[in-house]
């Protein structure tokens, strides 16, 4: 078995709206792949008919080869789970939690080890409304490991935390991905999908836009790379743009002092260019760049789609006898 998850055409609706469109993706086992997308995007939906709490109206779903719509409890099994939101009796403590969760797996893994990895042995015995919001959420990650499970899913696991507390989660998560667990993360927070993913698949309005690892991502869609230089000398004026960069600044304070700010999709080219050309005699001031991220791509795989869907619906207003490209009223 190569694929932990395999998803055919998965459709999804309440009502009128459409929250997952013939959704189609695999994920691989021992992968760590991240579902992002806005709120209402359909991460949610998606994961929910994987665990079995959902039923799909359409498609096709296969978890650690069982098909996932006929045989839930069989999935359910083998399969950890932490949902968006977890809520526990006030005064149970982390240890009678874990104990509680085992007891449902004829196969588990102790309440102590579990303990000492989510970092709780100190509050095992502590009420859990006394426990912080990274505790709990430390508390969800060991009940979702309790039956030792093969897949791990994830839906918004650091919602809501402070950056101390999100870093400490991720930590625990890249100790799933050690361990050889496959990991499905749902996140809006895309610096933390770029960080923790293999691959990411972004959902927009229930729609798959695009899927692959987060470098791949960011060179399809031509985000770009800044690089900002200052270089002191004689006829630093000369100094060419490379081939491939757009200029942002070019300003020159002195007569042996430039400024240039330029955008590119090669960060290395750029810079070997820049480089190999000063003139005798000149030297770096400062040199800063900024690698392009998974949020640019994000952004401009999102606001190209909106404007086509922006476009097709003023063309579906148009007067008859134009032109018309048809809008898509099957998307929320």
């Amino acid at each position: 078995m190569t694929n932990a998850i395999e998803i055919s055409g998965l459709t999804k609706r309440y009502g009128p709206v459409v929250a997952v469109h013939g959704l189609s993706l695999t994920v691989s086992c021992g992968e760590t792949f991240g579902l992002l997308g806005p709120n209402g995007a359909g991460k949610t939906t998606t994961v929910e008919c994987i665990e079995g709490v959902r039923r799909p109206d359409g498609g096709s779903i296969r978890v650690l080869g069982i098909d996932a719509v006929r045989y839930p409890q069989q999935v359910k099994a083998r399969i950890g789970v932490q949902l968006q939101a977890t809520s526990l009796p006030p005064l149970i403590t982390p240890r009678e939690a874990l104990e509680l969760f085992a007891s449902f797996y004829p196969n588990h893994r102790p309440a102590a080890s579990l303990l000492g990895w989510a970092g709780l042995a100190e509050q095992a015995d502590r009420p859990y409304e006394r426990l912080s919001g990274g505790q709990k959420q430390r508390l969800a990650l060991a009940l979702a490991l309790v039956n030792d499970p093969e897949l791990v899913i994830l839906d918004e696991p650091t919602a809501g935390l402070d950056a101390h507390a999100r870093n400490e989660l991720h930590e625990l998560i890249k100790q799933f991905r050690d361990e050889g667990r496959t990991v499905l993360l749902t996140t809006h927070y895309i610096e933390e999908a770029e960080k923790l993913c293999d691959r990411v698949a972004i959902l927009h309005r229930g729609r798959l836009i695009a899927c692959g690892h987060p470098a791949e991502l960011i060179r399809e869609v031509g985000a770009q790379h800044s690089v900002e230089l200052t270089v002191r000398g004689p006829t630093v004026e000369r100094l060419a743009i490379p081939e491939g960069c757009r200029l942002v600044v070019r300003s020159q304070p002195r007569a042996d002092r430039l400024r240039l700010k330029l955008l590119t999709e090669s960060l290395s080219r750029a810079i070997t260019e820049l480089v190999q050309q000063l003139p005798p005699g000149s030297e770096i001031e400062s040199l800063h760049v900024r690698s392009a991220t998974l949020e640019e791509a994000f952004l401009k795989l999102t606001d190209d789609i909106n404007a086509d869907r922006t476009a097709a619906e003023t063309s579906s207003n148009a007067p008859v006898g134009q032109n018309r490209i048809p809008a898509d009223t099957g998307t929320p």
